[in-house]
């Protein structure tokens, strides 16, 4: 095999090849890049770790067609520190691969193309087409609540749901849960036949990670996604990015989310999270390498009063807010409830609360006056946080 590449291409074609390399690998063959050249111009980039998969085609001149794979990370590197502006790649009948650039010249080895894994099939019927920037802000809002190895497989992973024109998002583990829903024009929908779509799946925690990194917030910048039985397959531009979606049914959310709580808190986000954030200075103290993230919340007629205690000292504030509801003590681990707050894309919130034993809801004043009145919303936002019993 051989090929020539423009080196600033290839070096930009490679980076997002990087987030599907398996780090800790059972065989060689997923610690590398599948190429693959054909003549006169093609050139398909793969990698995959058995989870999750990136395909690109960058722009090359094929000399000798070849099929063969190259350790991902040494590839890389080699082409960011040569020097020239072509980079020509061969592989001999010895499995030798040769990089040439410039007056420089780097040998590694190389295993054959046949080697590498199959690649699932990426062609379904169900499909549509979403842009970036809705997804990546959704992504973003509950993308925090993600549980992480958790014993009940569906957590560890976002929930979608897409019903014509409206997309559906919610994460949770064991203390936090957040809802988003959001109404957007699909594109090119595929329905298979039914009167309306209707697709849900759950998409795991590391691929969630990898797609926002590879999605973008331009309003103008659209993706298709593919469903399949057991994959979900998103073209972004020149780059497929795959992933094996998580089987199983996800938890009923709607029900364990509280609707009749008995005291709600109108309240300013950023101020909110600025007492938090000085908070954290004493309750993020690392201690037998575990963090203690304990927060008291006072919420006492028109003041919350907020305070914190460790053996890196003490700290207490204040925020204004009004009440609806008796006066109530509640104590939160500070940075769930710091990453919930950040989550809500408005100001004005209000916290809904019943004793110091259930969860708060966080939402958004817009949301939940809507949901007060029983008028129909387009859009919504809730998060949920499971408080700490307290001691004392």
């Amino acid at each position: 095999m051989k090929i020539i590449f423009n080196r600033a291409a290839v070096c930009a074609a490679v980076s997002p090849l990087m987030y599907a390399v398996a780090s800790n690998p059972t065989i060689p063959a997923v610690e590398g890049i599948l190429i693959e050249a054909k003549y006169p111009d093609t050139c398909v980039m793969t990698t995959f770790d058995m989870d999750k998969g990136i395909r690109l085609t960058v722009e090359a001149q094929v000399i000798e067609e070849g099929s063969y794979i190259i350790n991902a990370q040494k590839f890389i590197q080699t082409i960011r520190v040569m020097a020239g502006d072509e980079v020509t790649l061969t592989v001999d009948n010895k499995m030798v691969a040769c990089i040439f650039s410039g007056r420089s010249s780097h040998k590694m080895s190389a295993l054959a193309g046949s080697d590498f894994p199959s690649i699932p099939d990426l062609c379904s019927d169900r499909s549509f087409i979403i842009g970036q920037a809705v997804v990546k802000k959704m992504m973003n809002q509950v993308s925090f609540a993600m549980g992480v190895k958790d014993t009940r497989v569906v957590l560890n992973g976002t929930f979608f749901k897409i019903s014509d024109d409206t997309i559906l998002m919610v994460s949770c583990d064991s203390s936090k849960l957040a809802k988003c829903q959001a109404k957007t024009e699909l594109v090119n929908k595929n329905t298979n036949g039914n009167a309306h779509l209707e697709y849900s799946f759950i998409v795991p925690c590391k691929t969630m990670n990898e797609l926002n990194k590879l999605i973008s917030d331009d309003e103008d910048a659209l993706m298709q996604i593919y469903v399949t039985r057991k994959h979900i397959v998103f073209v972004i531009g020149e780059i497929t990015f795959f992933s094996r979606l998580i089987d199983g049914e996800y938890i009923d959310y709607n029900r364990i989310i509280m609707a009749d709580h008995k005291i709600h808190v109108r309240i300013n986000r950023a101020e909110l999270i600025s007492a938090l954030e000085r908070a954290a200075l004493v309750t993020e103290e690392k201690i037998a390498h575990s963090v203690r993230c304990h927060v008291k919340l006072d919420f006492s007629e028109e003041l919350l009063k907020i305070t914190a205690v460790s053996s890196a000292g003490s700290i207490y504030d204040e925020v204004g807010m009004k009440k609806d509801g008796e006066d109530i003590l509640i104590a939160f681990n500070n940075r769930f409830l710091i990453d919930s707050l950040r989550s809500c894309s408005e100001e004005e919130l209000v916290l809904s609360l019943s004793s110091p034993w259930t969860t708060m809801n966080i939402e958004p004043l817009r949301c939940y006056e809507s949901k007060k009145n029983g008028e129909a919303m387009d859009e919504e936002e809730i998060f949920m946080l499971l408080p700490i019993r307290m001691k004392d």
